[in-house]
């Protein structure tokens, strides 16, 4: 019964993770696509920058709050008391979550580039860790400005803390999946961002808010409906 269970967290996980917030955001804020403006991502840097920040935050929540709730729930509420493999089911959990964000099954496994769901992740599995990152990438943001190379930087100093902090035990049999964990998860988000590697290098990267939003509320078209 472990196995069936913890296969449906895993399922669950990447279902919850393929919600497509920034898609139904902009749609019902606007009623646009929001693949077919800015950088056609659907993450929340895209969503601020076309809508407004505002808009832009609320994504980022949201995307957080997916990835942290089904690591946080699923395995407590259907794994039996007392399984052995609780952390590595918790951890395929996450891993399926942020997968579901990056190649969603509801809009044709096209989706964003997994770093606000990785956050909410990472919250729960590895705090420390996670806190560690997140002052890394606020002091990135801070001096240059730019989103991607935050969330390059934050996800390798992400990896690097938490092999300093589980000293040569991080593939332990106790822990052997959060350490594949850590290391696959940092290299998909900075593998998701090789565009934005290629525009760094070139000086064509946008830094965030060094333009108005794309769309405002008055040249925007008539709001409608979520069509997923």
């Amino acid at each position: 019964m472990e196995l069936v269970w913890g296969i449906s967290c895993v399922v669950l996980g990447y279902l919850a993770g393929s919600i497509p917030f920034g898609y139904l955001v902009a749609r019902w804020v606007r009623g646009i696509d929001i693949r077919q403006h800015g950088s056609g991502n659907l993450g929340a840097t895209n969503v601020g920058r076309v809508l407004g920040n505002k808009w832009g935050i609320l994504v980022l929540v949201l995307d957080a709050l997916k990835g942290a709730l089904p690591v946080a729930l699923l395995p407590r509420l259907l794994l039996p008391p007392g399984t052995t493999g609780f952390l590595h089911w918790q951890t395929a959990t996450g891993l399926a979550t942020i997968i579901g964000h990056m190649y969603p099954i509801y809009l044709g496994l096209r989706g964003g580039k997994g770093v606000a769901t990785a956050l909410g992740v990472v919250c729960c599995l590895a705090p420390l860790s996670s806190a560690i990152a997140g002052g890394t990438f606020l002091l990135t943001f801070a001096i240059w400005r730019y989103v991607s190379l935050g969330a390059i930087v934050a996800s390798l100093v992400f990896a690097m803390a938490q092999v300093w902090k589980h000293q040569g035990n991080l593939f332990s049999d106790a822990r052997w999946s959060l350490g594949l964990f850590s290391l696959l998860v940092p290299a998909l988000i900075v593998w998701r961002h090789r565009s934005n590697i290629g525009r760094l290098l070139r000086g064509e990267e946008p830094r965030y808010g060094s333009a108005k939003p794309e769309l405002s509320r008055e040249d925007a078209p008539p709001a409608a409906p979520p069509d997923v």
